[in-house]
């Protein structure tokens, strides 16, 4: 028998992995709704989806390994992450999903400033470190012209088997946004993977508003992280990223 492996598990979603079938479970079927319609209008390769029956979205595994993983150098090659980069352009330059992102730039913002808050009161960071950051953040919160974004392109949702893309999942959070903030999701923590991305993807890349989201992805994660039961205090994650901005 294939045995049960649980990929994610928290209150608001677990993702279990039987074979070479994903089944997803949300709290919340808005997100699969969102996942469902963003890889079928998607022009890059994304999973086979097998079947829905609320509240489960069953998937098919997609050939290859992730680009990486949080906290480890990314084993892929630079053709590997270049070509990731070109299926990102392809993805930002298509038609616009229907729907507009969950937040404006003021939410964004609002947001931002209490987690900065809650960092400093709470002693999870020091105050000197958060500040900085929330300095370096305001640079990604100027108008952008939307694009068909991603919105969580983590290391750990883009496959590649050798050179190629086979896949890029997880699409639950996919919205007209800032094409830099899927640039710098991807490249969180692996910032001398960059340059190849950047190789890929080509021109049009502002660097300081992508280390900009860098600082302000980290710092308004990091509560939920540590409230859902991981560490972003881990070596080469969050609390790393906002450290290297000193």
């Amino acid at each position: 028998m294939e045995e049960v492996e649980v990929v994610v598990a928290h209150s608001e979603r677990v993702t279990l992995r039987v074979g070479d079938v994903f089944l997803k479970i949300d709290s919340d079927q808005a997100n699969l709704d969102v996942e469902v319609e963003a890889m079928a209008l998607a022009p890059v390769p994304t999973p086979e989806i097998l079947w829905r029956k609320p509240p489960a979205l069953a998937i098919a595994a997609v050939r290859g390994l992730a680009l990486g993983r949080l906290g480890e150098p990314s084993p892929a090659s630079s053709a590997a992450w270049a070509a990731a980069g070109a299926a990102i352009r392809k993805l930002h330059e298509s038609p616009l999903p229907p729907w507009h992102g969950r937040k404006s730039r003021e939410q964004i913002a609002a947001h931002l400033d209490v987690e900065c808050d809650w960092l400093i009161t709470s002693g999870a960071l020091p105050a000197d470190l958060v500040r900085r950051n929330r300095e370096i953040a305001e640079a990604a919160l100027r108008p952008w012209t939307p694009v068909f974004t991603h919105g969580d392109l983590q290391i750990t949702h883009v496959f590649v088997d050798g050179d190629e893309v086979t896949g890029i999942i997880d699409w639950s959070e996919a919205s007209q946004g800032d094409a830099m903030f899927d640039l710098a999701t991807l490249t969180l923590g692996h910032e001398e993977r960059l340059a190849d991305l950047v190789g890929g993807y080509g021109g049009d890349v502002d660097y300081d508003v992508i280390r900009a989201w860098w600082s302000l992805r980290s710092l308004g994660a990091s509560r939920w992280l540590l409230e859902h039961g991981f560490d972003p205090n881990s070596p080469g994650c969050e609390f790393d990223v906002l450290r290297a901005r000193m």
